[in-house]
């Protein structure tokens, strides 16, 4: 983006707000569109473009706001590339979502070999995720992990499968340096509070 206004960056902007603006953050009230905005400013704060960004914003449109539809009107609104970042990003499109653990090894399989745009933005999804639950970890203790799919040991064991991969794949490295750091203060925390790991 370069510092420059762009119509379809606003546009992106106001289409997440449509599609997730009553959502909020699991076991939370904060709202989920928060978690879309700091992934994008993460992947601006990380040089990536303009497509990346908007991608950011959208990244969980296809996995819970519609399926293939909404993959096709990204497409038509966006462009191919933005289209094509979200799929790469998406654990899956179908209704209902398959087991936690199976999507997660279908994301896991395919992330070292993903374009360096689907990393980065994946990688910057699943930093902010750390971010939020090591925060939540803190001021409400080991409480957090009810309000996932999978507990603590699962959660830990995808956080450095996914460090793995993004390593495999060759980055992006400092968001990854980040994201292990994280995961890092995250797992001494949860063996601390006497939540098995």
């Amino acid at each position: 983006m370069h510092g420059s206004h762009s119509p379809r960056f606003e546009l992106a902007l106001g289409y997440a707000y449509r599609l997730h603006g009553t959502q909020t953050r699991k076991g939370s009230n904060i709202p989920y569109i928060s978690h879309l905005l700091a992934v994008c400013a993460l992947v601006l704060e990380n040089h990536g473009s303009e497509d990346a960004a908007i991608a950011a914003l959208l990244h969980d449109a296809v996995e819970d706001q519609g399926g293939m539809a909404t993959a096709q009107e990204i497409g038509r609104l966006f462009g191919d590339e933005v289209r094509r970042i979200v799929m790469g990003c998406s654990d899956s499109h179908e209704t209902p979502k398959p087991p936690w653990r199976e999507r997660k090894e279908r994301t896991l399989a395919r992330l070292p070999n993903a374009p360096a745009d689907v990393r980065l933005v994946a990688c910057c999804d699943k930093l902010h995720n750390a971010r939020t639950t090591l925060a939540d970890l803190r001021h409400e203790g080991s409480d957090v992990w009810k309000r996932f799919n999978a507990g603590p040991g699962d959660q830990i064991w995808y956080y450095r499968s996914v460090i793995a991969a993004f390593r495999a794949g060759g980055g992006p490295l400092g968001v990854t340096d980040e994201l292990e750091r994280v995961v890092d203060l995250m797992e001494a925390l949860a063996r601390g509070q006497g939540t098995p790991s």
